[in-house]
Order: C-alpha cells, then structure tokens, then sequence
C-alpha cells in the first residue's frame, strides 16, 4: 500500500473498467495471487474502478462489505445502475427497482464516487421528459454521471443542447466515451476487432456539466501507440484540475490485458504537464506484481 501522498494519485481519480484479470497476474497482481487478492491489490495502485457487476444483477451484502473492507479509505467504486432500470424499462416505473438499487449502495456509500447511469443506443431525443422525471427521484446522497448513446445528443443541436442544461441543471456529470482511436486502427488482431465491434463510435465529446468529469477513454492495444494519440485526453484532463474540478478517467483496453500499464504511462505524461503549471498530481504507486520481482532475492531468481 502507498505510504504518503508523494506515492499516490492526487487531484484526480484515475482506473480501469475492472479490478479482476488474471492476465495481470505477474505485473499489476502478484504472480500467486489469488481471486480474492485481486481488488486489495489493485486498490493498493489506483484510486478508482468502473463496477459493471451491478448492471448485470446486485451482488449480495456480504460481497459489498467485503469490498468495502478490502480498500483504502481514498479508494471510489463507480457502480452503473441495474439495465431493468436503464435499458428495460428506460427509466419509466421503476421506482422500487431504484429504492433497492439506492438501499444496497448505502452499504458503500462513503466509498462510491459516482453512480453510472449509462443509457441504451434506443434512448433517445424524444426520451429528455423521461429522463428529468427519473433524475427528479435521485436523492442527493450521491454524485451521478449520465452516458448517451443516441445520435440525437451528438449533432451540436437543440437535443444536445437541452441535455447538457438539464445535466448543468441537477449537477451530474456527462459520461464520455471516447472510442475514436479505436474505431480508427485498421488490424486483424481478435482483441481489437471485438472491441471495435461491442465499443461505440460517438463523436469526440469532452465536454463538462459538473464538477468530477467523467471520462473513458479505449484506444491502441498496448502503452507506446496510445502515447501519439491521448495529448487532447492529457491536456482536458489538466485543464479541468486547473479549474477545480475532479476528473474520473478510465483506461480501456482491447483485451484489457495492458490496461493498468496504459493507466500508469498517461498519468506520467499528464504529470510532466502538471509539474510545469506547478500542479502536483503525485504519482502511481509500484504495481505489487513489479514490486514483488524487485524484492525477490537475486539468488532465487536465477533458479527460475
């Protein structure tokens, strides 16, 4: 675990979309880490993870005590609301689905840092009256980010517009994908054709509607090819901790294998420009897999 602020990410919140992949194991986990040490691990390097498991169906109590338990106090789940409430039945009559949602993330309230309500590519212009109905039951407990999928919010128009004011409005953030590299890479690689085919293509957006901008970000496969394309996602990034905000980024992956490797080489970018407007974003701290190498005595390795 980091030891002082100088071995931690500061000012800003920085993850991957998940906190389990074996593929890690060696690098970002332990080589013998197990399952379960995987998320005391990970929360040990950064400060933040997209928690999709709650989209899907809500885990039990005792799995969110667990996870409360197994990370550090600074430490922020981001769980996306359930898809019968999203995608089912788009946000209309689900008011006891969400006092459910609402009642299990009180469990880990104090380490949630938004909750993700991420809309299907069918919700669209003509939904906004659905959509300020829903944000109107939201309680105040929480920060929100929303995520739209339908090209009625990215012509610059009227529907956008009213979005974005609505968003202003109830102080929840803008969800933002930006898939643009991805959907450029011309390859046969499996990774990136699955990724290119279950990713969306939506015009860049990076824009803020309140104050911890929330941002994904999928390009290249591996760390160098990404570092010619991200100096708009560094520069937004810095711009936004210059006035005050606290940005959520998150490092996707085709295959997500080089993920945390691609998280920890763009905070190293995004320092070099902090430092030199005297911003201190600290750093991440040495992933336990990396560590354990180093440390392992040198007479132990030759017999590998």
């Amino acid at each position: 675990m980091p030891n002082s602020n100088q071995q931690q990410i500061q000012k800003y919140y920085l993850g991957c979309p998940i906190w389990a992949n074996k593929d890690w194991q060696g690098n970002l986990f332990t080589p013998k880490a197990k399952p379960k040490d995987y998320l005391k691990q990970y929360s040990s390097v950064f400060n933040t993870v997209e928690a999709s498991s709650t989209f899907y169906s809500l885990p039990s109590e005792t799995m969110f005590i667990r996870w409360r338990s197994e990370t550090p106090s600074h430490f922020r789940f981001n769980f996306k609301f359930p898809k019968h409430i999203t995608h089912v039945h788009k946000l209309r009559g689900i008011k006891q689905e969400l006092l459910f949602f609402l009642k299990r993330m009180e469990l880990i309230q104090h380490k949630t840092g938004q909750l993700f309500i991420q809309l299907p590519p069918s919700f669209k212009g003509s939904d906004l009256k659905a959509l300020k109905q829903f944000l109107e039951l939201l309680p105040n407990d929480y920060t929100y980010c929303l995520e739209v999928r339908n090209m009625d919010f990215y012509r610059e128009d009227k529907k956008e517009a009213q979005l974005n004011e609505l968003l202003l409005e109830r102080g929840i953030n803008r969800a933002l994908f930006d898939t643009e590299v991805l959907h450029r890479i011309q390859t046969d690689d499996a990774h990136v054709c699955n990724a290119q085919r279950k990713k969306p293509k939506m015009p860049r957006r990076l824009v803020a509607t309140a104050d911890a901008p929330f941002l994904r970000f999928c390009g290249y496969k591996e760390v160098e090819p990404n570092q010619a394309e991200w100096g708009f996602l560094v520069e937004q990034t810095l711009t936004w901790i210059k006035e005050g905000k606290v940005p959520y980024i998150f490092i996707h992956s085709p295959g997500e294998e080089f993920a945390p490797d691609i998280a920890e080489a763009f905070h190293k970018e995004l320092k070099i420009a902090a430092e030199k407007v005297n911003i201190d974003i600290g750093n991440v701290p040495d992933f336990p897999g990396k560590l354990y190498e180093k440390q392992r005595p040198k007479q132990m390795r030759l017999f590998d």
